[in-house]
Formats: C-alpha cells, structure tokens, sequence
C-alpha cells in the first residue's frame, strides 16, 4: 500500500484538506494561464502568418499599400476583434517572421485554419532571420510555447541580434523569468555583461538567483493577456486594494467638487515606446479647458513618482491636446501611514491669465490631503 492510499484509508485531516484544495487551486491556476497563453500565441502567430503571406502574394495587395495596417485594423475593430491595432499587426507579423518554426507545433485546431501549403511557406521564409543561430542552438518550438507568455516571446522578437535573441530565450526558461523580469536583464544588457564576463558560470547563478519567477497569478494579469480576453483594465490591473479602494472614492470626490471636471476614463491605457502605461484617473476641466490627469500612489513622494506623471502629461499635450486646449494639469497623490502629500504638476504654463484661473478652478490642496487621510484610514480600517 502506497502512501496516499495509507492516508486514504485512515481518512484526512482538516490540515490535509487545506494542503490539498491549496495544491488543487494552484494547479488549476497554472493550468489555465498556460491554456491562455497558448491560445493567445498560436492565434497572433497565425495572424502574422496571413499578413505576411497577403503581403507576399496577395491578389489585391496593391489596393492597399502602405494603408493595408491601418485599413486592416479599422475593419478588424469594425467587427469587434481585440488586439488588432495597427500597431500590434506589425508585431504579429514581426512575432511569425521571426519564429515560423513554431508552425510545427500548431494545435489541430489552428492547423484546420492554416492553409496546406503553411509548413512549406513557414519553413523557408525569412531565412535571415532564424539562420544566424544554428540548429543545435535554438530553443525547440514547443519548449517556448510550453515555458514563454505571448509578452515574453514580445519582447524577444524586438531583439534584431539573433544570438542575443536566443540567449535570453534559454536564460529566460531556464529562470522561468517574469516578462519584468526579462525586461530588466534586457535593459541591463545581461547579455553584453556575460559575453565581458571572465566567470560566466557565476554571473549567471547570481542572475538566477535574483531574478523574479513567473507565477500564473501575474500571467493571468499580464495587460495583454486580459485586453484578448476582453476584461476591463481596471479589474485587472496590477494595483493593490487599498489603491483601488482609495480611486473608488476620489473619482466621485472630484466630481462632486462642482468646479468644471468632466471624467474621461479610469486607468486609461497609453503606449509610450510599445510599451503599455496606465493613467489612474482622466478628466477634462471645462473652465480650464485641459486634460486633469491624476495619479495616486500608495508611498511617500519620490521623483520618480512626480517623473512618471510628467511624461503621461507630455504625451497628452503632444497626442490628445486639441489646437484650442490648454497644457494638462496632473495631480499626483502620494500617501503613506501618517500624511498624504499633494502636488500639481504644470507642463509649461506660462500664460498667467490661465494659471490665475488653475489656481481658483483645482481644488485647494488642504481640501484634497483632508479628503485622501479620511479615506485612508477608512479604506485601512476595511481592508
């Protein structure tokens, strides 16, 4: 008799019980994000497999030229298909012309959408890209989409050095790294410092070692992962209670102010670079005739806080801000235990008539630090 059927036959605990739901619901936890993260990599692989075969061959291609993107994303939002902006259809198409070797590990239900000729077409196309690393050196095709999201395989297609590409592939897997975390090494040029690296065996360890895993509860979190499965952005954004519950309440404390703001959108998606940003709240403030983007934080002011909001305010002014609209106005939130500290961000107001007004129109920031240490307790108090 085995060991569990010993246990079966003396019956279970209640600690066993716990141990047990608990194994149960982080198997079931990885077993979906690694269901999600397939189908979300096969279906965009396969869309950049049909552009880039329209591209090649298409019999009305020239129809369309360099407006085939946008054309193509207008008539896709058109019929309700999420993630197809113009943007993203470049990255499909980049994501198959950089891995067509994963056209061998298609499900039977995306190789029933494929045409007969796929493997062949996928096999030869864009030799430049996949033929500076040599066989013996690439990763499987099933190992990356049985170990990577879509947004790890993402950042990799974005690495033109097909070397470097594969190294942080294995790196990648062999850590079972983050998409922040692969971003980090990226950025830290991981990479160049191991190829300077006279240990590099010790180099490695010690980036192992404090790399940050991958757990299913953030790969079912991952911005891209809820926009294909169609859920709002604020029920899944990576922010904590209290945060939520601080926004909850202040949303309808500034509207209530009665002083000219009109709210636009809560967690309000921006890309900057390809790279997703999200803005915690956005007004417009009819008297002042600007955006008010407000930003809450749940720390101690730093600069890097009052930066982050800075650049949302310069990507209004340059790509929402109409020719009769004043600069944005961002209002940063910062709080910890005992105070909460206010500061009004102005992006390059120099018309004094106007600031004169801004003055009057915002809140008073007494008002808003009352408001924001009330509610923190409160929202502690519940939590």
């Amino acid at each position: 008799m085995n060991e569990s059927e010993l246990q079966a036959s003396k019956g279970i605990g209640f600690d066993a019980l716990v141990k047990q739901i608990r194994q149960i619901d982080e198997q079931a936890r990885r077993d979906t994000a690694r269901a999600v993260n397939l189908g979300l990599t096969l279906r965009n692989w396969s869309i950049g497999f049909y552009i880039d075969q329209y591209e090649l061959k298409g019999e009305d291609r020239s129809k369309y030229g360099d407006e085939l993107y946008r054309r193509l994303a207008e008539g896709l939002g058109a019929l309700g298909v999420k993630s197809c902006d113009r943007r993203q259809l470049y990255r499909y198409r980049d994501f198959f012309q950089t891995y067509p070797q994963i056209v061998g590990s298609l499900s039977p239900q995306f190789a029933a959408l494929m045409p007969p000729t796929t493997e062949s077409v996928a096999e030869t196309a864009h030799p430049q890209k996949v033929g500076a690393v040599p066989p013996q050196l690439s990763m499987p095709p099933d190992r990356l989409l049985n170990s990577l999201s879509y947004s790890h395989l993402e950042q990799l297609v974005a690495i033109d050095d097909s070397l470097k590409r594969t190294f942080y592939e294995v790196e990648c897997v062999r850590g079972g790294w983050s998409v922040r975390e692969l971003k980090r090494q990226i950025g830290s040029l991981y990479f160049e410092r191991s190829a300077l690296s006279k240990d590099k065996e010790a180099l490695a360890k010690h980036v192992q070692t404090m790399a940050e895993s991958n757990e299913p509860s953030l790969v079912l979190r991952d911005p891209v992962v809820f926009e294909f499965l169609g859920v709002r952005p604020q029920d899944t954004m990576l922010e904590t209670d209290l945060e939520h519950a601080l926004l909850d309440k202040l949303e309808p404390f500034l509207l209530e102010l009665g002083r000219g703001f009109c709210f636009e959108a809560r967690q309000k998606r921006i890309v900057i670079g390809g790279e997703y940003f999200y803005v915690d709240l956005v007004f417009y403030h009819r008297i002042l005739k600007c955006h008010v983007l407000v930003e809450l934080k749940t720390e101690p002011f730093t600069h890097e806080n009052l930066g982050q909001l800075n650049t949302y305010l310069n990507w209004y002014a340059e790509n929402e801000r109409s020719d009769d609209d004043n600069p944005p106005v961002g209002i940063l939130l910062c709080t910890n235990k005992n105070d909460a500290l206010v500061k009004y961000a102005v992006a390059g107001m120099d018309n004094q008539l106007f600031v004169s007004r801004y003055q009057v129109a915002l809140p008073d920031k007494n008002q808003i630090e009352a408001f924001i240490e009330s509610e923190l307790k409160a929202s502690r108090d519940q939590l």
